[in-house]
């Protein structure tokens, strides 16, 4: 696949099928996730692969959050609906090394952008899915627990799912390019 095509072609997908993610698949994109474009060279980004246990403590956790979230129990049925969501794919944690310079952490947190986007790029040309997750329970202060991450060294910025979608995505209806180009003489 080239670029291009990589770029106009990648879709977020949401709910995953069982199919597993080839570890060669994981460590190509995590490779290609560590060539971005980086300021200073800082190489800011921390990526956590959690295991099974980790990842069934994220699953409660992410299970119980949403619950609270919609003020409904948790019950096998309600926890079903979320196997597919937050069980199946494949999961890399991104994690930004923290700085006191503001500027720094801005130019860091651009690059661990493009770090990501590098990671969601490589496991499309390998044929597999991703999604870029920012919601709460990469802020939770368990989530920091159960992954050994630091909160006061590294801040976690996403977690990348990836794997095989239960249905294709639809490409979004992106506004014509034009609105979004400014030219200035």
């Amino acid at each position: 696949m080239n670029t291009h095509d990589a770029l106009t072609t990648r879709r977020t997908a949401h709910i995953w099928t069982d199919t597993p993610v080839p570890t060669q698949v994981i460590e190509r994109s995590l490779h290609a996730a560590h060539m971005a474009p980086c300021h200073r060279l800082t190489w800011p980004w921390r990526f956590t692969l959690p295991g099974p246990d980790a990842r069934e403590a994220l699953f409660t956790l992410g299970v119980t959050l949403k619950a609270a979230r919609l003020n409904v129990p948790v019950d096998d049925t309600f926890r079903a609906k979320f196997v597919e969501k937050l069980r199946n794919p494949a999961l890399v944690v991104v994690s930004q090394q923290l700085v006191d310079d503001p500027m720094r952490f801005e130019e860091d947190y651009a690059a661990c952008a493009c770090a990501i986007q590098n990671l969601c790029l490589s496991v499309h040309a390998d044929g597999f899915h991703s999604k870029w997750s920012t919601g709460g329970l990469t802020r939770h202060e368990d989530t920091y627990e159960t992954l050994h991450i630091d909160p006061s060294v590294e801040r976690i910025i996403g977690f990348v799912w990836i794997g095989v979608p239960s249905k294709q995505p639809n490409p979004p209806n992106r506004p014509e390019i034009a609105a979004y180009i400014r030219h200035v003489p």
